[in-house]
């Protein structure tokens, strides 16, 4: 069994990384980027090509599996990309922690090889402007390839006494979302740290999504939408598997289980028949996991500023 991690990255991923040896020259933004590829998509050459010209001082990027093609005439042509290669399987989380730690500045926009980047869809007029407050993360407006509405933001509900996770394709500037869709964000690099970033123990992207982003509001965080800056999906994409696996199980033990009592989270004891009976493992196993929620709840205690219950009773009205 895999403990839930206490430290930021603390699974390390055998990887193989092409350098950035040269600094980019249009570097002007207190931001970095993380690239995700996946597709081995066309538009991977013009949309780094408009990530260096938009002025980023750091572009990452980072294959999600080994398998993909030769990346050495890529390297060769952007000296200035660090081009990351994972040597081993690891979720999509894990992934974006390794591209935090390699970064330096104060913000991180996270981004696949399947959004249209095109012209200057972000300077340091409007990087000001979206961290205002100083937010943990900021969530752009997203689009389908045909630029179509679909549903990107997320809030927390109940249905009967079953907790729910509603969707919605309405998006308004600063509208509170639960979480990013598909981990595509502006990211206040510090804050990702100290929360701790993504839990390598949950494997769904949905779940391991969701599961930062409730933290982050049990925490004290705050995740809201823009739509200052809207990006287009290049392909068609597919609805995220919201199935109730062993990730669902891990996100429930650590976000909804929890209790705030005074100054502190804490797991009752008597929540483990709760949680035993919606597990779907066996007994010994249900005991090994709750164990260690217990303890990772215990380890963070004072981290948390408010429970379930209360962030789904006072949803858009937390300041």
């Amino acid at each position: 069994m895999n403990t839930i991690p206490s430290i930021f990255n603390e699974r390390q991923i055998n990887r193989s990384t092409i350098w950035g040896k040269e600094l980019n020259h249009y570097s002007r933004l207190n931001a970095s980027v993380i690239l995700l590829n996946e597709k081995g998509s066309q538009f991977r050459q013009p949309l780094i090509e408009n990530l260096v010209k938009c002025g980023f001082h750091q572009i990452v990027s980072i294959e999600l599996s080994p398998d993909n093609y030769n990346l050495e005439e890529l390297a060769h042509k952007f000296p200035f990309v660090k081009f990351i290669i994972p040597l081993e399987k690891a979720t999509e989380g894990e992934l974006i922690n390794i591209g935090m730690s390699e970064i330096s500045t104060d913000y991180v926009l996270v981004v696949r090889d399947t959004l249209r980047l095109n012209g200057e869809f972000i300077n340091q007029r409007i990087l000001d402007k979206l961290t205002e407050n100083n937010p943990f993360c900021v969530v752009p407006r997203l689009v389908s390839v045909n630029e179509g509405s679909f549903p990107v933001v997320f809030s927390p509900g109940v249905n009967g006494a079953t907790f729910k996770i509603s969707t919605s394709s309405a998006v308004n500037d600063g509208l509170e979302t639960l979480s990013p869709y598909d981990f595509i964000a502006i990211y206040n690099r510090k804050k990702f740290i100290q929360l701790g970033g993504y839990d390598y123990t949950i494997s769904s992207p949905y779940w391991q999504n969701m599961d930062l982003g409730f933290r982050a509001w049990l925490w004290g965080e705050k995740i809201r939408m823009t739509t200052i800056i809207t990006l287009a999906y290049s392909l068609e994409i597919e609805a995220p598997d919201v199935s109730n696996d062993l990730s669902y199980s891990r996100f429930f033990m650590k976000n909804l289980l929890a209790r705030f009592d005074e100054d502190h989270g804490v797991i009752p004891k008597s929540s483990f028949f709760v949680y035993c009976l919606r597990s779907g493992c066996g007994l010994i196993e249900s005991i090994k996991l709750f164990a260690d929620a217990c303890s990772w709840v215990e380890k963070n205690k004072y981290r948390f500023k408010m429970d379930a219950k209360y962030l789904v009773e006072n949803w858009g009205k937390i300041k």
